[in-house]
Parts: structure tokens; C-alpha cells; sequence
């Protein structure tokens, strides 16, 4: 037999997350909807598998209640810890909760005669293996990004968290600015923030960078818009608003230090908008605005949405399994 039901239906969740991993990279965003099914899913799987070994009083029926409860009382709240924290985003910690509800326990599949997974653990939590997979997969990650700066001849202490890009390919990128306007920085502007304040404000990038010093004097911005949620997918780059007011030669050298909203009109942008910035703050956008003003071209840390590398390690499970317990097996710690 290839498997049973439960764990060839498990197969189906597969494309699903090929799916998320794909418009994760191209959009950096989920749809909330794409989860619930996927909790009822594996609930239901949960529940049939429950009932096959009630009353879960042999051997089998107790292993199995440990490891649905590590999954479903550690993994799943891992998620949302990593959330809460800010290391992951709010999809990566809902796929990583999706995945603890599937697969508590390790599947099982007969291919051409081998018995996949290859490697299993001893505790036998399959969340847990995908979730270590995936974390080795995204240490990798930094190493692509420097063999990248290598071919591209760019070596500098910066290769393994950020490329140079040029400045107007911006609002087709995902990311961080590596820098603002007092050097290198891990907490540089979120491109995605970038965007929401051109949106508000009705201006493309070409407009900020052609007319920097009118655009610093926070009187110079007129009508606001909805700043979306700065996203690439979202709408036009730009819905047309036209800058009014400071647009005299005479207030070229304005730089709305003194003013209430400071230059770029920052405070007022943050005041309006009617949800965060992805963290930004004042000085924060300021800092990315000045650079992205007068450099053309600028450090970006392109950042890894955790569902790519999750929807690799689940198919690395499956098939080879538990990558860091073969080796912690081959150095004999295990």
C-alpha cells in the first residue's frame, strides 16, 4: 500500500504551499483565507486518526498522543511566539501553525520499493522536522546572497544581508533599505513603507528624486491619499495626486526642521495613516527618504519570505526527512 488515507490526503497541502511560496515572493503577501481551510484540514485528519487508535492505550496510541500534543501545544504556539517577537510575519506564523495541525506525526509512503521519509526522528514529531528543514534552508540563504555579490563583483562587509540595486527599480522591489542618510543600517526603511508615504502623498519615486528639496518641506504636501498597504500588487503605483503649495524657487531651501510634522512632513504621514508602517518611524522614514532622494543607487537586504523556504523543507521532509538529525547521526550525537 502507498499510505494510508490520512497521510495520502496529507499529499494535497503540498501544491497549496508551492502556491504561497510562490506569490509570497512575488508579492510578499497571503491571503488570509488560504488558513482556515487548512486548520480544518488537518483537524479533521487529526480527528480520523484519533479514532482509528482510540483509546489510545497500547504502545502506538500513547506515542501518538505525545507527538500530536508537541506539535499542536509547542510547535503551533512557536508560531505565534515568532509573530509576537517580530521574527516572522503574520503568514509565515500562520503557515507554521498549519503545518503543526497536518502533520503531527511522521507519514508514511511506499515509493518503488523505499520507505519515505528516509530519516526519521526518534521523537517523531514531523512539525518539529519540517520546522528545523526549513530553518536550514533559510541559513542558506545569506551564503546565495553573497555568491550573488561575488559574480556581481561586489564584496564588502555587507555582501551577506544586502545588495546594491539601483535606486529606481524601488517600487518593484521587496525589502529594507540596508542605509539612510548617516550610513549603513540593519533598520533601514521598509521598501513597503517607502511606498505607502509616495501613494499618500500621490508621487512616484521619479518625482520625489527630480524635486528632493521642494518635497523635504512638509507644506508642500496638499491632498492625501489611501496609502494602501504598500504593497507592489496594490493598485497604481501612484493614484495621481497632484503636490500643491511651496512650490515656489523661494522655498527651495526649506528643510522643515522647525516645522511641527518635521521635513518630509513624517509625524503627519504616520498620524494619518490608520495602521503602522511596518515599524517605521519619524526618523526612520526620513533617513530612507534622504537617501533614496539623492543616491542612485542604494543598499537593499532583500529578506526571505519563511514560507519559501517552509514549502521546500516540507517537500524535503517528506522525501529525505529530518536533515540535521542525519547529521547529528553521522557525527554520532544521535
Amino acid at each position: 500500500m502507498f499510505a494510508t488515507l490520512p497521510d495520502a490526503l496529507r499529499l494535497f497541502v503540498v501544491p497549496v504551499f508551492a502556491w504561497a511560496a510562490l506569490r509570497d515572493v512575488r508579492t510578499r503577501r497571503l491571503p488570509n483565507r488560504l488558513w482556515p481551510p487548512l486548520y480544518a484540514f488537518g483537524a479533521l485528519l487529526l480527528i480520523w486518526e484519533t479514532a482509528r487508535l482510540w483509546p489510545l492505550a497500547g504502545l502506538d496510541g500513547r506515542l501518538f498522543l505525545v507527538q500530536a500534543a508537541i506539535s499542536l501545544l509547542f510547535v503551533a504556539p512557536l508560531g505565534y511566539a515568532f509573530w509576537y517577537l517580530g521574527a516572522f510575519g503574520g503568514a509565515d506564523a500562520k503557515a507554521l501553525i498549519a503545518i503543526a495541525v497536518l502533520f503531527p506525526t511522521f507519514p508514511e509512503y511506499a515509493v518503488a520499493g523505499a520507505e519515505l521519509p528516509l530519516v526519521e526522528t526518534q521523537i517523531g514529531v514531523f512539525s518539529l522536522t519540517v520546522l528545523t528543514n526549513t530553518v536550514l534552508l533559510a541559513l542558506a540563504y545569506p551564503l546565495a546572497l553573497a555568491g550573488i555579490n561575488l559574480v556581481r563583483g561586489e564584496r564588502s562587509a555587507t555582501m551577506f544581508l544586502a545588495r546594491p540595486v539601483a535606486t529606481d527599480s524601488l517600487p518593484d522591489r521587496h525589502g529594507r533599505l540596508f542605509e539612510d542618510d548617516a550610513g549603513t543600517t540593519r533598520n533601514g526603511l521598509d521598501l513597503d513603507a517607502l511606498r505607502m508615504y509616495l501613494r499618500w502623498r500621490g508621487l512616484t519615486l521619479a518625482d520625489l528624486r527630480a524635486n528632493p528639496d521642494r518635497l523635504r518641506d512638509p507644506d508642500s504636501v496638499g491632498e492625501t491619499h489611501d496609502p494602501t498597504d504598500g504593497g507592489t500588487h496594490v493598485g497604481p503605483r501612484t493614484d495621481g495626486g497632484v503636490v500643491t503649495g511651496g512650490g515656489g524657487e523661494g522655498d527651495a531651501d526649506r528643510s522643515g526642521a522647525d516645522h511641527p510634522d518635521g521635513p518630509w512632513a513624517a509625524e503627519r504621514f504616520l498620524e494619518e495613516i490608520d495602521h503602522g508602517a511596518y515599524g517605521t518611524d519619524a526618523e526612520t522614514l526620513r533617513g530612507g527618504l534622504a537617501v533614496v532622494a539623492r543616491k542612485d543607487r542604494v543598499l537593499v537586504s532583500p529578506g526571505m519570505p519563511f514560507v519559501v523556504p517552509m514549502a521546500v523543507g516540507l517537500i524535503v521532509s517528506l522525501t529525505f526527512g529530518d536533515a540535521l538529525f542525519a547529521v547529528l547521526g553521522v557525527v554520532g550525537l544521535v
